[in-house]
């Protein structure tokens, strides 16, 4: 038997707590994967979902230190299974420290773990993040 996946919305419910029946739920569950009782596995899309969802203006917009350091002590938990979770942690660090959309973050998050310095995109966001190239396609 594999670990069950976790959904956006259990951790979606834990830190907005706008079901309360539901969050309190979430919340035990999260504290048995704190604690290693269980195990689930995290996806990027995932992690992606929960600052979209968290940071929009029409839904909770909350602000980007409160969920970076929300998902960061998510990722920390013994049951929280995923790979590179160094990668999304900094990810979170850039979201959070040059003002740049979640998955631009993670890609640069994936660049420095690859070492590879150079993204293609019109995207001049990635212009704030040191280390990072970012070219037009030719």
């Amino acid at each position: 038997m594999t670990d069950p996946y976790l959904d956006a919305n259990i951790l979606v419910r834990t830190i907005t707590q706008d079901d309360l029946a539901r969050a309190t739920r979430c919340q035990r569950y999260l504290r048995r994967l704190e604690l290693g009782e269980e195990v689930a596995e995290l996806t990027e899309a995932t992690i992606a979902e929960v600052v979209y969802v968290l940071s929009s203006p029409r839904r909770y917009h909350l602000p980007r230190p409160a969920i970076r350091t929300f998902l960061a002590g998510v990722l920390a938990f013994p049951g929280v299974s995923i790979a590179h979770k160094g990668t999304y942690l900094r990810a979170l660090e850039l979201y959070e420290a040059h003002n740049v959309d979640f998955e631009d973050a993670l890609i640069a998050a994936h660049m420095e773990r690859t070492g590879t310095a150079a993204v293609v995109s019109f995207d001049r966001d990635f212009d704030r993040i040191p280390g990072i190239t970012r070219r037009d396609p030719q």
